[in-house]
């Protein structure tokens, strides 16, 4: 019996840990991921603004590329947790940010953690 109740309380007590743990994982990813989309959304909007007015066939060309990668980002699922292709759908967006850098001849530098929490370029 004695077992039995220490086991109920053993796992109640870790369920409630296990919970409270994962909620401060996902928020400290779910903030990490949203930061560096958020500067992803940014950039792409601003130098869409800039290359709006040039109607050359490169500027045409990067324009396309940055619609590419906005379309993306709006279409990302930022609310659903819980949705299977997260990670699959990030790196797509983090390939496509690539193509557009590379396109504008930009070397980006984003880096989010202790040693230098900042983008640069």
């Amino acid at each position: 019996r004695f077992h039995g109740e220490g086991y109920r309380e053993g796992y109640a007590e870790g369920s409630r840990i296990g919970i409270a743990e994962g909620r401060r994982y996902g928020s400290l990813h779910g903030a990490k991921i949203g930061s560096e989309i958020g500067c992803y959304l940014g950039f792409a909007l601003t130098w869409h603004c800039l290359l709006q007015k040039c109607t050359d066939e490169k500027s045409s060309k990067k324009v396309r590329a940055l619609e590419s990668l906005i379309g993306m980002i709006q279409k990302f699922p930022y609310e659903d947790p819980t949705y299977d292709k997260l990670q699959e759908d990030l790196e797509k967006i983090r390939g496509k940010f690539k193509q557009v850098c590379s396109v504008l001849n930009i070397q980006p530098d984003f880096r989010i953690g202790a040693e230098r929490p900042s983008l640069a370029f």
